[in-house]
């Protein structure tokens, strides 16, 4: 690839003010440092600590010190396939709701499904006695991506795409499968029980952006810069002077002079006067 090929794909990724394009390239960087930096630790640590600091964790208890994880365990997947599924969709999705919406509802629509999600699934991880919330923890971009795939799906429902073998299948029922298949894979001895509540989450969160904006309330009104106050001082106006012509106060002069001032007329005698004043 020439040097023109990968300027031009950095600049769509992080210079184009597509956040989907944004959060694709920020991912795959975060994916490329963690797998390369791991072959550098010992093996299998790399995982342990980005489960103990990176990860959001279920156990409540962990939350005041790792706060920060509602952000970091976005950009952290398991392995290839992981991410290149989130990030397909990421872009399929990204780019189709902000053909109908703004960047700034993108934003918030993605990240609240991601803190909705991590929440669903560290409250059911706590409720649930046959759970093990202590040892669990999340990472993934699932529920931030499911969240904008459930909003462009509320928003459009009968939008169709095409999908391989399946043809042109229209968006809520594509949204009401993997909804389906994640409510199955909630439960016990499903093998991403976690990801799946995620998933359910972020769903949700977008199906509930979409009902508000289209009754009138958006969410992401917080993020509208406020036009600046400007104070404006009240000069006081000038009058406007009229021009004096010379020519025409002289023949008044005249005039006067020959026949008197009673002889003006009413024209003449504002002229004069207001020849008078300037």
């Amino acid at each position: 690839m020439n040097n023109n090929g990968f300027k031009d794909i950095i600049d769509r990724l992080f210079k184009s003010g597509n956040p989907a394009m944004l959060y694709i390239g920020i991912n795959i960087i975060v994916f490329l440092v963690v797998n390369i930096g791991s072959l550098f630790l010992v093996k299998g640590l790399g995982n342990e600590l980005i489960s103990q600091y990176l990860a959001f964790p279920a156990d409540f208890a962990q939350w005041p010190l790792r706060f920060y994880t509602l952000v970091t365990y976005v950009f952290l997947h398991k392995d290839l396939f992981h991410i290149l599924f989130n990030l397909l969709w990421l872009y399929w999705m990204g780019n189709l709701f902000l053909d109908f919406l703004k960047p700034r509802q993108f934003q918030v629509v993605y990240w609240g499904g991601a803190i909705i999600g991590a929440l669903a699934f560290a409250l059911i991880f706590n409720l649930s006695p046959q759970l093990n919330a202590g040892g669990a923890s999340l990472i993934g971009a699932s529920a931030a991506v499911m969240a904008i795939f459930s909003a462009v799906a509320t928003l459009v429902p009968n939008y169709s795409i095409r999908l391989l073998l399946f043809g042109d299948v229209r968006l809520k029922y594509l949204l009401l499968v993997y909804v389906l298949i994640d409510i199955v894979g909630t439960s016990p001895g499903s093998g991403n029980i976690g990801g799946n509540l995620a998933h359910l989450g972020g769903a949700l969160f977008g199906f509930v952006y979409i009902k508000l904006l289209q009754s009138g309330t958006d969410l992401s009104n917080f993020l509208v810069k406020k036009p600046k106050m400007k104070v404006v001082r009240n000069e006081p106006q000038k009058k406007k002077t009229e021009v004096v012509n010379q020519e025409e106060i002289d023949a008044i002069l005249d005039k006067i002079s020959k026949t008197g001032y009673e002889k003006l007329t009413a024209k003449e005698k504002q002229t004069l006067f207001d020849a008078s004043k300037n």
